[in-house]
């Protein structure tokens, strides 16, 4: 890639900070809350996992100094196990990642329905609109990386702002909300213990996204400097955001309200400033969270770029355009996946356990990579990449923290489990089906 188009430290910490934070924190809130049995549960997940996205942080961090290649993500796994695995684990990535941004889509749709409230608005019509931001995203990234990164610092911008607003709002006069803890009465019978694995659920899929950016490894403008550096404080500014704004929502909501909510932003502020503030407020949100949209339409394309480069997916999905590097086929299919996800998911909650569960296959299949990468590439040792500290703590708390949150969705949903379980062991089968017939052809 050329220099000019390559990202600087800025652009490249704003990338982490979209990844993550998409609409998670204007809603997965009000889902953690309603499977927490008491107020502590609650803000226990929120604490490990922010230690837990920290952990993943530095260890991605590492990953991405030592291997810093365009589609990264894709290639650790096939550098480190087997090009089976790594065709697998990437594919469901994909449809994992296709299906995070379309329910994101979706979310915000549901904000920015609320400014039109005499109208009853289907599930359909929120994913027509959220198939409309998309493909306007999709344009934008056809334009180029420095296009797409420059509109991602402006989105970035309004997104911080509107988490600013909502950790402001503790400042403003409002009534004590009712903080009391109540019963789960849907769950009844569980235990602390379980009710922070299921909480946890949706606190993951709020701090998940930053280990995508060892994708732009080729990228950034001097790899081994500015990668960890730019997840260091890009995992650092979320963190400190999420806990705010979940006090927030606590202070001003309450615990028992949380429970009942889905738009809880739009209800925090509605609290303190009013409809029209809170009309306001979801205007300026639904385009803050599109760099969620953004970012996922920037990295996701490289995966299939690497997949290409392996012989996995056909050599089409490699084309660049000569003018802007930019992967106009691998670009257009993900973005028609999201679309198809769209209309067949349609709801937010029917895409979160499938989700997770996927990402707890290739987030502990990814980050124990590292423990093969230090062996084979001692090598690079003193060369100025970046070597994390308490290795191998950092990884293993990080590796248990998915493997708990996988069994705590196995539990709760078994359907989604043994849906993912399926969905991988198709893609390695199809692996070899296809690596076989190519053999054979050849």
């Amino acid at each position: 890639m050329k220099e000019n188009q390559k990202l600087n430290l800025f652009s490249f910490t704003m990338i982490v900070v979209g990844l993550v934070i998409g609409m998670g924190i204007f809603r997965t809130a009000a889902t953690s809350a309603k499977h927490a049995i008491e107020p502590s549960v609650y803000f226990s997940a929120w604490i490990i996992g922010g230690i837990v996205a920290l952990c993943g942080a530095l260890t991605y961090a590492e990953i991405g100094s030592r291997f810093p290649v365009t589609g990264g993500y894709y290639k650790i796994f096939s550098y480190a196990y087997h090009p089976s695995i790594a065709f697998a684990i990437n594919c469901i990535i994909l449809i994992s990642n296709a299906a995070s941004l379309s329910g994101v889509a979706l979310i915000g749709s549901g904000y920015i329905t609320k400014l039109f409230p005499g109208i009853n608005w289907t599930d359909i019509d929120k994913a027509l609109i959220s198939c409309i931001a998309i493909l306007v995203f999709y344009g934008i990234n056809l334009m180029g990386l420095k296009m797409s990164s420059k509109t991602q610092n402006v989105l970035m911008m309004i997104k911080i702002t509107m988490i600013v607003v909502l950790i402001a709002a503790l400042f403003f006069p409002h009534a004590a909300a009712n903080t009391a803890a109540v019963s789960n009465t849907a769950i009844p019978s569980m235990s602390w213990l379980q009710s922070l694995g299921v909480s946890l659920i949706a606190v993951s899929f709020t701090y998940g996204g930053y280990q995508q950016t060892i994708n732009f490894g080729n990228d950034v403008h001097h790899p081994a400097k500015n990668i960890p550096k730019g997840i260091f404080w890009g995992i650092a500014i979320i963190i400190s955001l999420y806990l705010l704004a979940n006090f927030s929502y606590y202070t001003i909501v309450g615990f028992n309200q949380m429970k009942q909510e889905n738009e809880i932003a739009y209800v925090l502020i509605n609290k303190i400033f009013g409809t029209q503030g809170a009309n306001i407020f979801s205007f300026f949100l639904f385009f803050g969270v599109l760099a969620y949209v953004n970012a996922l339409l920037m990295s996701n394309p490289r995966v299939m770029y690497a997949m290409s480069e392996e012989g996995t997916l056909p050599g089409i999905f490699g084309k660049q355009s000569d003018k802007n590097n930019v992967l106009g086929v691998s670009l257009s299919v993900f973005t028609a996946m999201c679309m198809v996800i769209l209309f067949f998911a349609q709801t937010f909650d029917k895409i979160l356990n499938f989700t997770i569960f996927l990402d707890c296959f290739g987030m502990v299949a990814s980050s124990a990579t590292l423990f093969i990468l230090r062996k084979r590439t001692k090598h690079l040792d003193g060369t100025g990449i970046y070597k994390m500290k308490l290795y191998p703590l950092l990884p293993i708390i990080f590796i248990a923290n998915y493997l708990f949150v996988g069994v705590s969705i196995a539990m709760q949903a078994p359907e989604s489990a043994v849906l993912g379980v399926v969905v991988l062991t198709s893609f390695v089968l199809l692996y070899f089906i296809t690596a076989k017939r190519t053999k054979h052809l050849s």
